[in-house]
């Protein structure tokens, strides 16, 4: 299965998505969260170049599981979402998933300010990089 992760933000989101067998996860691109008419524009043509079949988002959690006042904004994000487009959208704990990609960006070399450009995507591939592997077990 053919599939796209968003990390949403308030700022940039996040885009990643899977290999063609659905094994791999990669980081695509940052897109500008406003104005959502522009992110929605650009998402269905990611969508459609990349022939999506479920959507992920993730959704932030506290430590303890509950959910927190970001969670409730990408809530409201996730039914816009699902008014939008036609593939089906899944949410996907992304506890600790932008701090693990800030981690493997300065790893890799990646200087402050570069990182902070791919710091969304990078998380994005990183929850869907769970998601995925929770399947194949």
């Amino acid at each position: 299965m053919k599939l796209l992760a968003i990390d949403h933000g308030t700022k940039r989101i996040g885009i990643a998505g899977s290999d063609a067998l659905g094994m791999m996860a990669h980081p695509l691109e940052c897109i500008p969260a406003e104005p959502f008419e522009d992110f929605l524009r650009r998402l269905k043509e990611i969508l459609a170049e990349r022939e999506t079949e479920q959507i992920v988002v993730g959704m932030p959690r506290n430590m303890d599981g509950s959910f927190g006042p970001q969670a409730l904004l990408v809530q409201d994000f996730v039914a816009a979402l699902k008014k939008s487009v036609t593939v089906p959208v899944v949410t996907w704990d992304e506890r600790l998933t932008s701090a693990a990609a800030e981690e493997r960006l300065r790893e890799a070399g990646v200087n402050a300010r570069d990182a902070k450009k791919k710091v969304d995507a990078s998380a994005a591939a990183i929850f869907l990089q769970d998601y995925l592997d929770s399947f194949a077990g």
